[in-house]
């Protein structure tokens, strides 16, 4: 079954990608969840009219998307987490602390959800890297220490 994204969906495609996905996942999920459309012929005519009158806006975010990568990539935070005698943290450094560390340590916005870690779980003291996915073809990473508070 082919559909067209109306939004990014992480692990399958961005934002008016068409892509095929089995036929329960597509009917069951991901068209109720409003995250897709059926690729028929007019939604595809559709599509195309819209990408085509949006390509000059589509420059301008992926030139700010950019410009921010090259911020994000100078940039260390240090993250603050409680920790025990053995230097385990109590939980683990979320995404959501690694935005606000970026908006409060160098004052740069980014959404929480297109923040991800090369490794899966932070649970220790330490340096790590997170990256950021700015835009389809614009991608920032960033070391960050966890310290403990």
């Amino acid at each position: 079954m082919e559909i067209i994204l109306k939004e990014d969906v992480k692990g399958l495609g961005y934002k008016n990608d068409i892509i095929k996905v089995k036929p329960g996942y597509g009917r069951n999920y991901l068209i109720p969840q409003g995250l897709a459309i059926l690729a028929t012929p007019s939604a595809r005519k559709v599509l195309a009219e819209n990408q085509k009158q949006a390509a000059h806006k589509a420059e301008k975010i992926k030139q700010d998307a950019l410009a921010l990568a090259q911020q994000i990539n100078a940039v260390a935070v240090e993250v603050a987490a409680k920790v025990s005698e053995t230097g385990k943290i109590f939980g683990s450094v979320t995404s959501i602390q690694l935005a606000e560390a970026l908006k409060n340590q160098h004052n740069i916005e980014v959404d929480r959800r297109k923040i991800s870690f090369h490794n899966d779980e932070v649970k220790s003291l330490g340096e790590y890297t997170a990256q950021v996915d700015l835009h389809r073809e614009v991608k920032a990473s960033f070391k960050f220490t966890v310290v403990a508070s």
